[in-house]
């Protein structure tokens, strides 16, 4: 296939043109390149789709099949206006932030979105769900006969740069202090590895399916996932290392009214405990994934993508600055007040 993607340098859209190009196909990526460029073997033509239709100049006419990540309507709303006409099949990677309401588990695709933002208004990261819900509706009205719309999850994985799945397996890792974190052990984590994703939707060009699915990992129980990150930091580590065995590592489990009202947030950002959810989320991460998976998605072993994601966060540095997750002197704070507490 000649395969446009526009982006590829980053996360997904870098996932998706390496695994194109591993396959054969004839890769092209749309991108300004700031941070990063695109994999080796693509196609790169640099532009800037804040420049409006000028940016698509060098990539105008028919591809077998044209990928989109966008979060900006009005970007997105040029995409289709160019490329829609001649494209054989086309893929938007939205979000299950599009939907209404997050509160009821094993929701299917049929419930309600979130308003899409008005046709020309750009999108902020406080409209992230108001924005991809307008381009799913633009690129319905514009290409729904031939659109893949796929509502993804939290994506994790190697290369991920929110630092919320990784957060607890290089908590673990970094040193064997105590570990502070939510006492929420039924709660439900839900992550899809970009690698599964990626390989789904370029599956899924090539059979040329069309519909709106939820492309979601497996749930996960959060008190699993802890202890699976203990276990995976400690096999990193040796089992056994001079700061102690990762395996006795102390969890301390805060309640989460504890937390919330010593300033710890949820989900991600500073000072946050990823995949710890606000109340009313009971669906966020319980979402039904059947559709996609009946139509040729396969997931890897949720262990693998977390020992993964343990081994890129060990390349990129346990203790880097994050982008979610506690500071080590929040962390050591919280610890110690905890413990006078309970005394």
């Amino acid at each position: 296939m000649r395969i446009l993607v526009l982006g590829g340098t980053a996360f997904l859209s870098s996932e998706i043109a390496r695994q194109a190009v591993a396959a054969g196909h004839d890769v092209t990526c749309l991108a300004r390149g700031t941070s990063a460029g695109p994999p080796d073997g693509v196609t790169w033509v640099r532009g800037d789709r804040a420049l409006g239709a000028a940016a698509f100049a060098e990539v105008a006419g028919g591809w077998d099949e044209v990928v989109d990540v966008s979060r900006d309507p009005v970007q997105a709303r040029v995409a289709l206006d160019v490329l829609g006409p001649a494209a054989a099949h086309w893929t938007f990677v939205s979000s299950c932030s599009v939907y209404a309401d997050h509160s009821v588990p094993v929701a299917d695709e049929s419930v309600a979105l979130l308003e899409p933002l008005p046709e020309g208004q750009a999108g902020t990261p406080e409209t992230y769900g108001e924005s991809k819900s307008a381009i799913e509706y633009m690129t319905l009205a514009a290409v729904g006969e031939k659109a893949h719309i796929v509502r993804a999850g939290l994506i994790g994985g190697p290369g991920d740069g929110t630092d919320r799945y990784g957060y607890w397996p290089a908590r673990f890792a970094a040193d064997a202090d105590p570990v502070l974190a939510p006492d929420i052990p039924d709660a439900a984590t839900q992550i899809i590895d970009v690698r599964d994703l990626a390989a789904w939707i370029l599956q899924s060009a090539g059979k040329g399916l069309t519909g709106t699915y939820n492309a979601l990992g497996d749930v996960v129980r959060f008190e699993d996932y802890l202890a699976e990150s203990q276990r995976a930091a400690g096999a990193l580590a040796g089992d056994r290392t001079a700061s102690g065995d990762r395996a006795a590592q102390d969890v301390i489990r805060a309640d989460e009214d504890w937390l919330a009202g010593h300033g710890v947030d949820y989900w991600a950002g500073p000072d946050s405990m990823p995949l710890w959810l606000p109340p009313g989320h009971d669906g966020f991460q319980t979402r039904t994934n059947r559709a996609a998976r009946e139509r040729g998605m396969v997931l890897r072993p949720w262990q693998e993508t977390l020992a993964a994601t343990l081994e890129d966060e060990r390349r990129r540095g346990l203790d880097r600055d994050r982008k979610a997750g506690l500071r080590r002197d929040t962390e050591q704070r919280l610890v110690a007040l905890w413990r006078r507490e309970q005394r």
